[in-house]
């Protein structure tokens, strides 16, 4: 399994956009997104960076495996 970026909201919110995920709502200081045909929602704190282990969370959360979140990034 691959080490997790340090990585800034805004960068995350991209990959998963990339991925099918679209920005549905922000409430305070978390961007929620949601995915049509997919049961769960992913909160994405909008705080300078994004913890390493909140993004491998959310990475889970999202059904996708590590290695295809981070061909995106590169994308």
């Amino acid at each position: 399994m691959g080490s997790v970026p340090l990585l800034r909201p805004r960068e995350v919110i991209k990959a998963f956009e990339r991925l099918g995920w679209e920005v549905a709502r922000q409430r305070g200081s978390h961007i929620i997104m949601t995915k049509t045909g997919h049961i769960a929602t992913l909160s994405i704190p909008d705080h300078p960076y994004v913890a390493r282990g909140t993004l491998r969370g959310l990475i889970a959360r999202a059904g996708i495996p590590l290695e295809d979140f981070l061909s995106e990034l590169e994308a």
